[in-house]
This record gives structure tokens, sequence and C-alpha cells, in this order.
């Protein structure tokens, strides 16, 4: 019934743009408004939103589509949710609702090699959805306590996750042997369970304890290290990915940290914190902490510019997203795109 009744209310909006729209700029940065329910499109030459659209219930993190067309947003609701929305961000449309099945609580996104990758955090599973085919083509059980955040290779080889309440992060192969998906190329993105008839891949998982509320994560620019942030420890762990090992505990005081993330060139990382003012900055190569910026009561998603000039950083409880210079290290300003933002996102179309 309660699926039902969300279906019917994402039908009644769908299409309906909630703000006047200009065109869609590119590149453009995404917004999502957890409190609002909506998507924002936010031209980031003038800091303005130029479109508005519905997101669905409770969203909480955007992707866009490698050609910048689509994005993709996922309606979480602690696992009362089995829905990712999909937004056409040219024609700043809401489209439809697609339905994961027994698949619920949708978080971590994330979109290589044509396919919408996610976690579904009640099912202790991450899973790949195949927009050609209109259909979930592989999952892949974790086995962890609310598997979260998620990041896939662009070779697809390999898939990380961070699982917030075993305190790990998770670490999947595909081996050497492992072909595509059945009638696909051999070497293909996954496209089945593992190791179920000839041709398919073989997926192996290992998972690394890190700290406590193990959440925000990211992997170095390089693809050699991976950060974690652990919430409830206030630490930082640092994974070696070719020994799948943790390489250093880094003392960083960051309680309540949400997200992590790299600048690109792969020089600075920064961490925000739900229930702390300051944005931490931390050297990746001294693993030192840089400098805490002041950027408001607390925040959640953090969007680096392509280009590394700029941070984009939302600040869920001031309900505005802070905009952080990263040469100077200092908060330039501020984009109004709705109440709780958190979820962030570029698209740039190809």
């Amino acid at each position: 019934m309660h699926n039902r009744l969300t279906a019917i209310l994402l039908a009644a909006t769908f299409g309906a743009v909630l703000v006047p729209a200009q065109s869609t700029p590119s590149p453009a940065l995404l917004v999502l408004s957890k409190r609002d329910h909506t998507l924002s499109i936010v031209d980031p030459a003038t800091l303005k939103v130029v479109a508005r659209m519905p997101s669905g219930p409770d969203p909480h993190e955007v992707v866009a589509a490698s050609d910048g067309q689509l994005a993709y947003i996922s309606n979480y609701g602690f696992g009362q949710y089995n829905t990712i929305t999909l937004v056409d961000l040219l024609a700043q449309k809401t489209l439809r609702a697609i339905d994961l099945g027994a698949l619920h609580g949708p978080h971590g996104l994330d979109y290589t090699g044509g396919k919408l990758y996610f976690t579904a955090e009640a099912n202790k599973v991450i899973g790949s959805y195949d927009p050609a085919a209109d259909k979930i083509d592989w999952v892949m059980g974790t086995g962890q306590d609310r598997t979260h955040m998620v990041i896939v290779w662009k070779d697809l080889r390999r898939i990380a996750t961070t699982n917030v309440s075993s305190g790990t992060v998770s670490i999947l192969e595909k081996g050497e042997g492992g072909g595509g998906p059945p009638g696909g190329p051999p070497g293909g993105p996954p496209g089945a369970s593992p190791g179920r008839g000839p041709g398919t891949p073989q997926w192996t998982q290992t998972v690394i304890p890190v700290g406590r509320g193990s959440e925000g994560f990211d992997v170095s620019p390089d693809g050699k290290e991976i950060w974690a942030a652990n919430a409830q420890d206030g630490t930082v762990s640092v994974i070696e990915v070719a020994s799948k090992k943790v390489d250093a505990t880094l003392a960083a005081n960051v309680r309540s940290a949400n997200r992590l993330k790299f600048t690109p060139d792969g020089k600075l990382v920064l961490i925000s914190c739900l229930g702390n003012a300051d944005l931490t900055v931390i050297d990746a190569v001294t693993r030192r902490e840089v400098k805490r910026i002041k950027i408001g009561r607390g925040a959640a998603g953090i969007q680096m510019q392509p280009d590394g000039a700029r941070a984009f950083v939302a600040c869920t409880p001031d309900n505005y997203v802070a905009i952080v210079d990263l040469k100077t290290l200092a908060v330039t300003g501020r984009i109004d795109a709705g109440q709780e933002p958190d979820g962030l996102a570029w698209a740039v179309r190809q």
C-alpha cells in the first residue's frame, strides 16, 4: 500500500518544473533538497538555480549519466523505499520511478560503463541497472550491515563500498577468468550473479575492518588508496588498494563525518561532518590537517568542480550550499537550492 501511494504521488508531480526554467548549462551542478523533495539544476557560472524538479521521496544521492542528459536519484527512506527517480536534465522533467522490486533502501550511486550502480542498504547488496534494457542485471551481496556508498572503477573490474554499521569497507574484484553477461561480449561489465553458468564473471569480496561508522569515502585519483571517514570514532582509515589492507589510521577528529572527497589533483582531502561547523582539509601526502574551514552548523554532500577550482559543500542544517575556493581554502559564497541540501553531482553533456 505504501509503495502504491508513493507511486501515485510521484505520478502526480512528474513532468512539473517547480521554478521558471532556463536552458540547462553544461556543466551543471545538481543539488538535492531532502526537505523539499526536489532536484535543482544550478548554473556554476552564475550560481543561480535554473530549474527545479520533483525528486521522489527522501532523496539522498544523485548521479548523472555519462552523456549528461539524465540524472538518477536514490529514494532512501532508511529502507522504506525501493525506487530510483529518473530525471531528464535537458527537458528539465522528472520522468518516472525505477522500481527496484525487492531491493530497498537505495543510497549510494555511481554511473560507469553505461550502467547505474547502486547500493540497497536494507538487503546488504549492490546492484547494477541497465538503462538500455530497463532492468536490474546484476546483484551481489556484501553480508555487511548498512552497505551505504559505492564507487566503481572505470575498467569495471573493481568496486568498493562502505558498510556503516559493520565498520568495514568492501572491495569486490572481478576474476581474471570472468567473461561478460550471458550473450554479451567477453570481459564486459557485470551482468549476472557470480558463479552461475559459463561466461559469467567470478567476483570475490575482501572485507576490511576500518572504524565505527565508516560512511563517507573516496578513491584517490591515481586509484592506489581508499580513504574512509569513520563517523563514530572520528578517524580516517587509509587503505592500500593493492594489498587491500589498512595502511594508516588518522586521528582526524571528524566525529559525525558524513562525506570525504579528494580534490581532482589528489593533493587534498575534504571531510564534512553533520554535527560540526568545520570542513576539515587534510594533505593527502603528509596525511596531516591543513585547515578547518567554518562553513555552518554541519554539512553532508561534497562535490568538486572538475577543474579543481572550487568545492561545493551541502550545509544541510543551514539550508544552503557553501562554495569553497580550493586555492585559498576560504568560503566565497552560498547557493540557495532548497532546504536540507545533501547529494550533489555534476552533469556534463557529451
